[in-house]
């Protein structure tokens, strides 16, 4: 086995992830005790985890270089987003990064008429299919961090876990009940240890 785990994570989506895709593109790369895990090992895994999101047409080809630049978006987003659940400013550099990744698929807005009448729609101007996924990627994340969710971003608190995850409510500290699992259980054999330490002659 690799030392970068390859397999699907057992650890399931973190809150969030289902709302928002930038979010389950950040928590495709985590720490646990057990190693490292990385979901997008190459371009074929790449591809197959846009097009499940709908960010990609399935006759499209995610080669090295787009997958690169996936890699790169969800390096930038982990800092923006880490950030943000730390309450600090990204470096100006990942701020950079992302616009980079918003300019490079810009979207217009484009009126139609429909049998219910006129309404308006948005949608990407042409490029490369894997500019156009990543823009889509980065204008979510934005959404993500200028709206009421925003403020919920948090790190999972269980140790080694790396993996961000949406607060649904204040006392929630990990990103899945494995996670949470770990941490109760390491307590109770910690305040097992200190009992019997103090019951041992």
């Amino acid at each position: 086995m690799d030392a970068v785990e390859r397999l699907p994570s057992a650890q399931g989506p973190a809150p969030g992830e289902h709302q928002y895709a930038s979010l389950a593109l950040v928590n495709t790369a985590f720490a646990l005790p057990g190693g490292p895990y990385d979901g997008l090992p190459d371009g074929t895994a790449a591809h197959e985890w846009l097009r499940e999101r709908g960010l990609i047409a399935a006759r499209a080809r995610v080669d090295e270089d787009g997958l690169a630049r996936v890699r790169r978006l969800r390096d930038t987003l982990r800092v923006i987003f880490s950030a943000q659940s730390e309450g600090e400013r990204p470096p100006a550099d990942a701020l950079r990064q992302l616009n980079c990744a918003l300019a490079a698929a810009p979207g217009v807005r484009e009126l139609t008429w429909t049998d219910a009448g006129p309404e308006l729609s948005f949608h990407h101007q042409a490029g490369e299919a894997v500019d156009v996924a990543l823009a889509m990627l980065a204008e979510e994340g934005a959404e993500l961090l200028t709206g009421a969710d925003g403020a919920k971003l948090s790190a999972c608190g269980a140790r080694g876990c790396t993996r961000l995850f949406i607060r649904a409510h204040a006392s929630r500290r990990w990103c899945s009940d494995r996670c949470g699992n770990r941490v109760r259980a390491a307590r109770h054999y910690a305040g097992h240890g200190r009992t019997t330490g103090r019951n041992a002659p």
